[in-house]
């Protein structure tokens, strides 16, 4: 019988540049399946200020100058590798779009959609020839139009909320939400609703014990959800000694259901910090952690035949 071999990242958080090692998967480690769990959009809009012909914009704390196109594109580059989104404008006009928070949301939502579009144009331009294909979720970190976006796509797969077949013998599971987190996102739920959207989802699937659950929060008290520790104020929270405390932060819904229907395989992201691998009963549970602000693209190779996890190798680069 064949064996699949499936790369998942998480949490790439709007970064051009993670996205490109990412679609290059499917040559580099020979896969034939790409899978993102989550957290896809970046977090801010960068100023790139101009003054007259030339222009200025502060990328991870230095100044970044342009006298002409060449390095004006340079700029965008680095800021989209970073994930965030560049706005062309002169400081006054900047100064005037700061106090005026619904035309902000509306710009910075407008450009997530401008780049969402675009990684799906490139995904079926690179994937499509190699017959890999690609399955984008959402996170509890996404607002609503990457969801919408990659509903429209007639080449990229979205997941959330469903039953797919990744090969001809297992189905995967996919939710993009989160239990309750400090920052109130858009897809944190309670518990009971989480719990109550898997036991739903499993009820119309074939048989768990084949069953991929590509949920994006992991399970609760694992390797796989520690975090620093925040207080009242975001702060974290440190050890007598200086050192952040850290604690589990996971979902408790999520560990439930994998201890109950224990399915082939659990993958998550979410905790950037907690890569890692963990066994729970029978099933596999993966996450391969993030550093998208640095361009490090962190992700996990399965390779899966129909009755068993025939090996997995985390990547880094």
């Amino acid at each position: 019988m064949g064996k699949t071999r499936i790369f998942f990242v998480s949490d790439i958080h709007g970064s051009d540049k993670l996205y490109l090692k990412f679609l290059n998967a499917a040559k580099v480690y020979g896969a034939q399946v790409l899978i993102i769990g989550g957290d896809i959009a970046g977090k801010a809009l960068v100023p790139v200020f101009k003054k007259g012909n030339s222009f200025e914009a502060e990328v991870k704390g230095n100044v970044m100058k342009a006298e002409n196109e060449e390095k004006l594109v340079e700029i965008k580059r680095a800021i989209r590798s970073q994930g965030d989104y560049p706005i062309i404008i002169e400081k006054e006009e900047w100064q005037e779009l700061l106090r005026d928070k619904d035309k902000l949301d509306r710009i910075f939502l407008e450009l997530i959609k401008e780049n969402m579009i675009e990684w799906c144009r490139l995904a079926e331009e690179r994937l499509k020839p190699l017959g890999t294909k690609i399955i984008i979720n959402t996170g509890n970190d996404d607002p609503k139009v990457c969801e919408e976006v990659l509903k429209e796509s007639d080449f990229v797969i979205y997941p959330n909320e469903k039953i797919i077949w990744v090969d001809e013998y297992h189905e995967m599971l996919s939710l993009g939400y989160s239990n309750p987190t400090p920052w109130n996102l858009p897809g944190d739920l309670p518990e009971e609703i989480l719990e109550s959207k898997i036991d739903s989802l499993v009820s119309s699937a074939r048989e768990a014990r084949r069953m991929i659950f590509n949920i994006h929060v992991p399970p609760f008290n694992t390797h796989l959800d520690i975090a620093p520790k925040l207080d009242q104020d975001l702060r974290p929270v440190l050890t007598p000694g200086g050192e952040p405390e850290f604690t589990h932060v996971g979902s408790i819904a999520v560990r439930k259901a994998i201890e109950k229907y224990q399915p082939f395989i659990g993958l998550h992201g979410h905790i950037h910090e907690s890569k890692g691998y963990t066994k729970i009963k029978q099933t596999h549970c993966f996450n391969p952690g993030s550093e998208y602000a640095t361009g490090i693209l962190n992700g996990l190779i399965l390779i899966m035949s129909a009755e068993k996890l025939e090996g997995f190798l985390f990547t880094s680069g």
